[in-house]
């Protein structure tokens, strides 16, 4: 049997001033979102992270260089790769994927830093193990691949224009740098390679 017009206003009405399930339908709304940009903001905290500890690393295994430990006791670059790796990296980096490359100049002027991230985000891997002698200029650098994951599972490049990735395989590469003069040593037996 259907009911009055009048009755169903009245059932709108009373749907209309419910407000019990309003918190729930909002919560559902804005959930997806905030959490989306939560995950992003903790990945890019994260690649961030990753970067300052590289920068440390690489400031500290210079020295071996800058001194001439690595020169003195010709080291070769699987044996500087090994004591940057002595870093304790195993918390945020898989050693196997550390590259090192190391250049000498004997002017400032002739200084020449390569670019590592190729044509279509290939990376180059043309490293190279010349810690020079004593007075040369030295670019002492440390790479790393690092995976980005939930910025591109969230396909974040196409919705919000946000990819941390510069590289092939949804990666960024992390660079860390030190630009130093080698004090006064005597000369070692490391050869460039």
């Amino acid at each position: 049997m259907p009911q009055p017009p009048g009755s169903f206003r009245k059932l709108l009405r009373r749907f209309r001033r419910d407000r019990r399930g309003v918190t729930a339908v909002e919560f559902a709304l804005v959930a997806p979102v905030f959490f989306v940009l939560l995950f992003a903001i903790i990945e890019t905290a994260l690649i961030f992270f990753a970067g300052q500890v590289l920068e440390t690393i690489t400031q500290d295994s210079a020295r071996l260089v800058l001194t001439g430990q690595a020169q003195s006791s010709s080291l070769s670059p699987q044996d500087f790769k090994n004591a940057v790796c002595a870093h304790k990296l195993s918390f945020m980096f898989d050693c196997k994927g550390i590259y090192v490359d190391v250049r000498s100049y004997p002017q400032v002027n002739v200084i020449k830093i390569p670019n590592q991230i190729g044509p279509g985000g290939a990376f180059i891997d043309d490293m190279k193990f010349c810690p020079g002698q004593d007075g040369n200029f030295v670019v002492a650098r440390l790479f790393y691949q690092w995976p980005v994951i939930v910025t591109k599972m969230l396909n974040f490049g196409d919705v919000l224009g946000y990819d941390p990735s510069n590289l092939n395989g949804s990666k960024r590469l992390l660079s860390a740098i030190a630009v130093f003069r080698n004090e006064p040593f005597p000369t070692g037996g490391v050869t460039c390679s």
